[in-house]
């Protein structure tokens, strides 16, 4: 089931994943804080067959003192792939010790069990970046 019924929602669970790419690479593994399970790892945010993540906001935090680029996509397949990916910022520069707001709740951004989120950073270890979603099942 790609896309379930919002409307016919049973469950709403919030949470808060986080990342800091280690490599230049674009990262797609993402950890939260799982109510039954500690932190755990979602890969590309992808929820479960029958569920939808609505992220209600994106930030990157440049945690260095020098400029950074950033590039933010939602990728048209699971697992993240550049080729079919549609960026909400692409090559957008931080500078040092700042933030940006990708995305905010003014502005959802739905991904299904068919979609993964992804995120560059033009230097290892220099940003990090967190988002808020909810799973809705």
């Amino acid at each position: 089931m790609a896309n379930p019924n919002m409307a016919n929602s049973v469950f709403i669970y919030g949470s808060t994943a986080y990342v800091t790419p280690a490599t230049t690479a674009t990262n797609t593994s993402w950890q939260y804080a799982s109510t039954s399970s500690g932190t755990t790892g979602l890969t590309g945010l992808t929820p479960a067959s029958g569920s939808v993540n609505r992220i209600g906001s994106i930030v990157a935090t440049n945690i260095t003192p020098n400029t950074t680029n950033v590039i933010v996509g939602v990728s048209g397949s699971a697992p993240y792939a550049a080729a079919n990916a549609y960026f909400l910022a692409y090559q957008v520069s931080i500078p040092g010790n700042a933030s940006l707001i990708v995305t905010d709740k003014s502005v959802p951004v739905y991904i299904t069990e068919y979609q993964a989120l992804g995120v560059t950073t033009s230097v290892a270890n220099s940003v990090s970046f967190v988002v808020n979603l909810e799973t809705i099942t």
